[in-house]
C-alpha cells in the first residue's frame, strides 16, 4: 500500500506541476508581471504548501524536529537536488535580480532562522511574527518595484487564456501538488518508520525530499517548456517561503522547539552553505549562467549531505 501511495503521489505531483506552470505563465501575461516575480510568489507559495501543512501538523503534534527538519531539509534539497537535476537538463541564464534581491533575501532569511535558534533552541511566537512580517515586506517590494512588462519575456507561442481557465489551472495545480505530496509523504514516512528512524532524519531526508518533489516537478516542466526564469525564481522563492511563511506561521501558532541538536550542529550549516555557494556558481566561470557542471556539483553536495546524515 505504501508503494502505491508513492506512485500515486508522483503522478499527482507531475500533473499539478504542469497545471500550476500554465496558470503562472498566464498570470504573468494578464497582469504584466515578470515571470521571475510570478515564480517567486504564485508558484513558490503553491509548491511550499506541502511544507506548511506538514510543519504545522508536526509542531501541533509535538514533533517539532520533524517540522524544522522538513524545512531545513527541503531548502537543501531545493538547491542541491532540484536545481542540480534541473541544470542537467539545460543551461540556465540568470537575471540580475538574482544577486540584487532574490539571493540576499534568501540568505537573510536563512541567517535569521539560525540566530533565532542558536541561543534558546526555539522559534517563539514573536520571532514567528518577525519572519512572517519580513515575508510581507518582501512581497510588497516584489510587486511594487519588480513589476515589468511580461510581453517581451514571453515566447511567441504563449497565447492569452480566459481568466476562468487560469483559475482552474491554479486551483487544480495547487490541489494536485498538495494531494500528491500528502500521498508521497504518507507512503515514504510509513516505510521509514518501520526501520526506527528518528524524526530529524525522517524530516531532513524522506519528508524533505517528498515535499521538494513539487518544486522538482514544476522546475523540470518549466525548463522543458523554456520557462527557466520561473524555474529559478520558484526555487529561490520556495526557500524564502519555507522559512518566512512555513516556520513563521507555524511558530505563530505554536513555538517550534529543537530536541535533536543535529539540526543545529549539522543540518542548518548545510543549508547555509549550499545557499551561499549558488552565488559564486552564477558568476564562475561565465557570468549569469548555470550549466551542467554546476548541476553535478550541487547534486554531489546533496548526496554527500544525505550520506553523512544517514
Amino acid at each position: 500500500m505504501n508503494f502505491l501511495f508513492i506512485i500515486g503521489g508522483l503522478v499527482l505531483l507531475i500533473m499539478g506541476g504542469n497545471w500550476l506552470l500554465k496558470s503562472a505563465v498566464a498570470l504573468s501575461l494578464k497582469l504584466g508581471i515578470s515571470k521571475i516575480v510570478i515564480g517567486m510568489t504564485v508558484v513558490s507559495f503553491a509548491t511550499s504548501a506541502p511544507e506548511l501543512i506538514v510543519s504545522i501538523n508536526a509542531a501541533l503534534s509535538g514533533a517539532s524536529d520533524l517540522a524544522l527538519g522538513n524545512v531545513i531539509g527541503s531548502n537543501i534539497a531545493n538547491l542541491g537536488l532540484v536545481l542540480g537535476i534541473t541544470l542537467l537538463l539545460g543551461t540556465m541564464h540568470v537575471q540580475k535580480s538574482f544577486y540584487k534581491t532574490d539571493w540576499p533575501v534568501m540568505m537573510i532569511a536563512s541567517l535569521l532562522l539560525y540566530f533565532f535558534l542558536i541561543d534558546d533552541k526555539v522559534i517563539t511566537q514573536n520571532e514567528g511574527i518577525i519572519l512572517f512580517s519580513f515575508l510581507v515586506g518582501f512581497l510588497v517590494y516584489l510587486f511594487r518595484f519588480q513589476k515589468t512588462s511580461a510581453f517581451e519575456e514571453l515566447p511567441e507561442e504563449d497565447k492569452p487564456i480566459p481568466v476562468y481557465n487560469i483559475l482552474f489551472f491554479l486551483v487544480s495545480g495547487g490541489l494536485g501538488l498538495w494531494g500528491g505530496s500528502e500521498l508521497l509523504i504518507e507512503g515514504a514516512t510509513s516505510m521509514a518508520l518501520q526501520f526506527g528512524v528518528s524524526e530529524r532524519i525522517i524530516g531532513v531526508t524522506i519528508v524533505s525530499i517528498g515535499t521538494s518533489v513539487p518544486e522538482l516537478a514544476a522546475s523540470v516542466i518549466a525548463v522543458l517548456k523554456k520557462e527557466k526564469a520561473i524555474s529559478l525564481g520558484n526555487l529561490i522563492g520556495s526557500n524564502v517561503f519555507n522559512i518566512l511563511a512555513v516556520l513563521g506561521i507555524t511558530s505563530i501558532i505554536t513555538p517550534v522547539k529543537i530536541t535533536d541538536l543535529g539540526l543545529l550542529t549539522s543540518d542548518i550549516f548545510w543549508m547555509l552553505g549550499i545557499s551561499f555557494v549558488v552565488l559564486p556558481l552564477v558568476f564562475i566561470p561565465k557570468g549569469f549562467r548555470l550549466g551542467w557542471k554546476d548541476g553535478i556539483l550541487l547534486l554531489s553536495l546533496y548526496v554527500t549531505f544525505i550520506y553523512l546524515t544517514i
